[in-house]
């Protein structure tokens, strides 16, 4: 572990006021002495930065999947007061909601023997993957603006799902606050296109097995049952998302000495929750975040439908367990220091996990609390775990969003090679399919922390409580 660190915790470390000038708050991260061997002091010194900016409150937090980013910490959280706040895009990143749902379906694994390679062959040709792909709904410059404003409604609306989909969204699949004036032309181009596509990078479509039921009564809330197939859904806003952050950026850059806002990093940049600019940047993020969760419900509507007309299932037997969020700047009411009050909780490579009983979460999982969706890297286990209390008190009601990366994508390409993982991964009964072996070899299963190891240490920590361990058994991958 690095000097100058405070372990407060088996499982929770401290980053004392003064590791970096200026800090306001303490940073909080979560981490076990296994992981911390992958610890970079350039994450830790991020989470510090955090804590200086202005209207932080109670802590610059890092879940255990904390890698270095731009600006904030991948896995950073953080919250700031609503008068003295600031707004950040560097704490939501580029993919602006990068998520991931998780649909069950009717069938078990025995359903899919001598199937399992036509199934996924039919998804890679229905879902648009790779950069720069284009899908095939026709969307207007018009039409775009009802993406932005009622996202993963907009797509129900058109037949791309049901309603029943929107009360298993976080947020019901829509953020308020969404100002199309604010997103540019440019983004907007780049926006039309790709409704329904996948992307690049670690973006995934990706058939399950539900292997191991943890939790039984949370699983059955949820409606989800040992060797039942499931399939899930990661992917985010696409070129708009990151249009949208490239742009707001070069403002808020500019806007630090027009407020007198001092930062260690540029990649800090920021404005005033309330002022123009900050304002601006909500508003597009919000368009960008709902853009994202029509994308995700577009990708579910085509692989519901491969999936109907392969094994003969009803559409409305494919049931929409939850969609969660991971880069993402909201308003919420949270205690702090035993008051009531609204913050604006940024989410960087981090998932809300609000308890039981929490405001915001679907009636039918109000006595469990809201579903969490952990993904692994191809070869490894996904998880769905539930929120909790403990979540709320430590961590504005937020848990770890994934394994977290050990290395970059530059080095995984000179360390793997993809056709061999291809071929390892079939000898497993994982079959897999991109458009490039390149694409496999960026997102090895070694290029990321152990997602077993990540779960373990949020459930130990109280941040999520595991429910079901799911296995791969095929994956389209960005």
């Amino acid at each position: 572990m690095l000097t100058g660190i405070n372990r407060i915790g088996d499982l929770e470390w401290e980053v004392p006021i003064g590791y970096v000038p200026n800090m306001r708050v303490p940073g909080r991260f979560f981490l076990s002495r296994t992981l911390a061997e992958t610890l970079e002091e350039g994450a830790v010194r991020q989470l510090a930065n955090v804590a200086t900016l202005p209207g932080i409150v109670k802590n610059s937090l890092a879940m255990p999947d904390i890698h270095w980013g731009y600006g904030f910490p991948i896995g950073g959280v953080a919250a700031f007061d609503m008068t003295e706040g600031v707004i950040s895009p560097g704490g939501v990143g580029f993919d602006i909601n990068c998520g991931v749902r998780l649909i069950t379906t009717p069938l078990t694994e025995a359903d899919l023997a001598g199937k399992k390679r036509e199934l996924i062959e039919r998804l890679f040709n229905a879902v648009p993957t790779g950069v720069g792909a284009k899908s095939t709904l026709r969307v207007s410059n018009k039409e775009l603006a009802g993406v932005m404003v009622d996202g993963a409604r907009w797509a129900v609306e058109r037949g791309l799902g049901t309603e029943a989909d929107l009360v298993r969204c976080e947020g019901e699949g829509a953020m308020p606050g969404a100002d199309p004036e604010a997103v540019s032309t440019k983004a907007r181009q780049r926006g039309v296109p790709q409704i329904g596509t996948l992307g690049a990078g670690n973006h995934f479509l990706e058939v399950q097995v539900a292997k191991e039921i943890v939790d039984p009564e949370a699983a059955k809330a949820f409606g989800i049952a040992e060797g039942q197939v499931c399939f899930m859904v990661h992917c985010g806003s696409r070129g708009l998302g990151h249009q949208v952050a490239t742009d707001h950026l070069r403002t808020l850059e500019s806007a630090l000495a027009k407020y007198r806002i001092h930062i260690p990093d540029r990649q800090l940049a920021c404005a005033p929750i309330d002022s123009p600019e900050g304002r601006a940047y909500y508003g597009g993020m919000a368009c960008a975040a709902n853009y994202a969760w029509a994308n995700r419900q577009a990708i579910m509507h085509e692989t519901r439908n491969v999936f109907a007309q392969m094994f003969g299932i009803d559409y409305d037997e494919m049931r929409l367990i939850y969609d969660v969020a991971h880069n993402v700047a909201k308003f919420e009411r949270h205690d702090v220091d035993g008051a009531s009050m609204e913050v604006c909780v940024h989410r960087k490579g981090a998932t809300r996990a609000f308890g039981p009983g929490a405001e915001g979460i679907p009636r039918e999982y109000a006595a469990v609390g809201q579903p969490v969706i952990i993904p692994g890297s191809m070869g490894t286990s996904s998880y769905l775990l539930h929120g909790t209390a403990t979540a709320m008190q430590k961590t504005f009601g937020s848990t770890c969003h994934g394994a977290g990366r050990v290395l970059s994508r530059s080095k995984a390409k000179k360390e793997v090679r993809g056709k061999e993982l291809r071929e390892h991964l079939a000898g497993e009964g994982i079959l897999v399919r991109a458009h490039s072996d390149s694409a496999l070899a960026e997102e090895a299963p070694e290029v990321y922390k152990p997602s077993r190891e990540v779960v373990r240490v949020v459930h130990e920590a109280g941040l999520s409580n595991t429910v079901v361990r799911l296995e791969p058994l095929g994956v389209i991958k960005g």
